[in-house]
Order: C-alpha cells, then sequence, then structure tokens
C-alpha cells in the first residue's frame, strides 16, 4: 500500500549532501512546509488521476510518521520517514503524515491531480 525509498546519496562535503532520484512526471508541482505535531492528508486516492496512481511525494527534509490503512481490506500500517526519502502511495491507501518535526514535502502532483480523486472517510 505504501512504499520508503530513500534518496540515493551520491555526495557528500562540508557544504551538506547531494542526493538524486528519478521521475516520468511533468508539470506543477506542490512544495510545503509543515509545522512539528501538524497533521497532512488524511484522505485516499482512487487512481483515477495518473498522478495519484501512486501518489508520490518526497520528505526532503525532517522526520514524520506515515499512518495508513487499506480502505478494501484489512492491512494497515505506521511507518517512520526520515528525510530525503520518495514515498509512494498506492490507491486504496487511507493515509495521513503526522509531522515529528518540522519537515519539508515536495508533492509530484499538482493540487489539480487531486479534484475528483481525493476521499475522506469522515
Amino acid at each position: 500500500m505504501i512504499e520508503i525509498i530513500p534518496l540515493t546519496k551520491i555526495g557528500e562535503d562540508e557544504r551538506g549532501s547531494t542526493h538524486i532520484f528519478e521521475t516520468d512526471r511533468t508539470g506543477e508541482f506542490i512544495f510545503s512546509f509543515r509545522k512539528a505535531g501538524s497533521l497532512s492528508g488524511r484522505h485516499y486516492h482512487k487512481g483515477l488521476s495518473a498522478n495519484k496512481n501512486p501518489e508520490k511525494i518526497i520528505l526532503v527534509k525532517g522526520e514524520g510518521t506515515l499512518n495508513w490503512f487499506n480502505v478494501m481490506g484489512e492491512e494497515k500500517g505506521s511507518e517512520k520517514i526520515i528525510g530525503p526519502s520518495l514515498v509512494h502511495i498506492y490507491p486504496g491507501a487511507w493515509h495521513e503524515l503526522v509531522a515529528d518535526t518540522d519537515i519539508v514535502v515536495f508533492e509530484m502532483n499538482a493540487l489539480a491531480d487531486g479534484q475528483g480523486d481525493t476521499f475522506r472517510l469522515d
């Protein structure tokens, strides 16, 4: 239902580190700053939008906890994410991201991608 992929580090020196990732996505993306203790998500996608099938986000900086469950089954989990990591969230996975520290998140989709493909249970 979810997949967490640490970004590949290709270098590090006194300035910091450099990491890489690949994507086939183009267009408008979302870059968010969230404060420690905040919640994001709390919804699921059916995969109707190509950029939500799967949803791909990068936790650029900070630490978070991704809570999830399968809306069509019994699977559920809670995963710690430490940036920088790429996260794939597959259709049918209700999910919320709890910011354990201040975090920076890069979503490889536009707000319009979620219109018509974001469902809440409340």
